[in-house]
């Protein structure tokens, strides 16, 4: 076989220009390549275009090229809580290309599988389509996306062997086999390296054919971005008890997820968004059988782990810790959004800044004040029949955020089906407006009409909420 070991990073990297085009592997810090990351910073290689899903965080990973403003422009699906990055973007300092997060996975696939461009639902309706080719497919509207390949891919694997193959660990495989494929040279470094022959070829995530270099790491931080530990069954039952309690003022958080957990159904497959979302696996009915699907690649989501079992390489969509059921798998972004785009899960719940009495839902940006950027929430609404959006019914001013039309920039349209809010359980009808179907405790109708700018729909007695 043929040999592909390096000395490590800095040979690895030696080569890199000033201006290329790098992709590297990771979501939040699960998988990121540190010692290429490393070897760069001390290289000094500037004006670099960064195909990444996201930037790390201000003082770890890809946030540390940016404070030394190596990066010239970043291609992501999400800025998160990189304070450095969104402060660049909104200065216009840093040139930056937003994409929904499964649209950018299939994009780095298709360039390495030789795809020039595609057609997908993500992003129809909204700004990611502007100036895009807009075609008709089984009565549904989908948007032409091109592919993207790179001067050079950087990935990290959990093993690797002399020949170039790689095996990733849990939740850190995400974008690094689509990359590997995608550059014109593809660096790995390996957490272990073995001689060719001693990997099981059936357990094969990249095939050495995709990698040029290859050497084994050192001193890896595998820093975790949020350390989420399961309560003790005493905090547990504190927090039940908690949620019995009426205030009067509406539902809390938790409250919200517990409502929303009603609705989740014996079967489903259910993909749980970033915060209040994730605490409706607290929730679920005992008998009800479901299955959380992350979309960072992993299908069987389990509880928090206990401190001694916490490990870096496992994580949600939300970077919290998490552990697996019996029956999970685990897989990369892009057979991730492939089970979201063909429809194949069940449920989607996920938070909003605002929502339309037609169903449209903005949950992304803030122009010129706060982007988060989209994740997978344009690839979510667009392709999934069940949306349930869990949100506050008002903001820190009192005003509505359930209006006529949004006024944020559209993350989908005309695709909410049920909001959940500190104040009431609605349903958005066909027609358009907002169908008051339960009130909060200690919530009138009353003070749930002044709350709402849209279109309310009220028939009948309307039922207090049973939590």
């Amino acid at each position: 076989m043929i040999n592909k070991v390096i000395s490590g990073a800095d040979e690895a990297v030696a080569d890199i220009p000033n201006g290329a085009t790098l992709m590297l592997g990771g979501f939040g810090l699960c998988g990121i390549p540190e010692n290429s990351i490393a070897a760069l910073l001390r290289k000094g290689v500037k004006d670099l275009t960064c195909i990444s899903n996201n930037a790390g965080v201000d003082d770890f990973g890809i946030g540390l090229m940016l404070k030394t403003r190596q990066v010239k422009k970043m291609i992501s699906s999400y800025v998160g809580e990189n304070k450095e990055f969104e402060r660049q973007l909104l200065s216009g300092e840093l040139e930056v290309e937003l994409t929904p997060q499964g649209t950018l996975a299939e994009r780095i696939r298709a360039g390495g599988a030789g795809i020039p461009a595609f057609f997908t639902p993500a992003g129809v309706g909204t700004e990611v389509a502007e100036g895009k080719e807009i075609q008709e497919f089984d009565g549904k509207m989908y948007v032409r996306e091109s592919w993207l390949k790179a001067d050079f891919a950087i990935v990290k694997a959990w093993k690797g062997d002399t020949a170039g193959n790689l095996i990733f660990k849990g939740t850190a495989q995400n974008f690094s086999p689509m990359m590997a494929a995608a550059g014109k040279i593809t660096i790995a470094e390996v957490e272990e390296l073995v001689p060719a022959g001693s990997l099981d070829p059936a357990q094969i995530h990249t095939p050495g054919i995709y990698v040029q270099r290859i050497f084994q790491g050192k001193n890896y931080e595998k820093r975790i971005e949020q350390r989420t530990i399961s309560q003790p069954q005493a905090e547990k039952e504190q927090t039940t008890s908690a949620i019995q309690v009426n205030t009067g003022l509406g539902l809390d958080k938790n409250q919200i997820a517990k409502r929303i957990a009603r609705e989740v159904k014996d079967g489903y497959y259910v993909n749980l968004g970033i915060g209040i979302p994730t605490l409706v696996a607290n929730y679920i009915p005992e008998g009800i059988n479901v299955v959380l699907q992350s979309e960072n690649g992993l299908l069987g989501i389990g509880p928090f782990p206990t401190e001694d079992k916490v490990d870096p390489d496992l994580i949600n969509a939300g970077k919290q810790t998490v552990t697996l059921l019996d029956g999970s798998a685990l897989f990369s972004s892009a057979e991730s959004f492939a089970m979201i785009r063909g429809g194949h899960v069940d449920l989607t719940i996920l938070g909003a800044m605002e929502v339309s009495e037609n169903g449209d839902i903005a949950n992304w940006k803030i122009p010129g004040k706060m982007v988060k950027g989209m994740g997978g929430a344009m690839d979510l609404v667009a392709s999934a029949e069940n949306i349930i959006v869990a949100m506050q019914h008002v903001n820190k001013a009192g005003e509505s955020k359930l209006l006529k039309s949004c006024t944020l920039p559209i993350t989908g349209l005309r695709c909410v089906k049920k909001i959940v809010t500190e104040l009431a359980v609605l349903e958005v009808v066909p027609e358009g407006g907002f169908k008051l179907l339960e009130r909060a405790p200690g919530i009138s109708v009353e003070q749930i009409v002044a709350a709402t700018e849209g279109n309310l729909i009220i028939e009948g007695e309307i039922p207090e909420m049973e939590l």
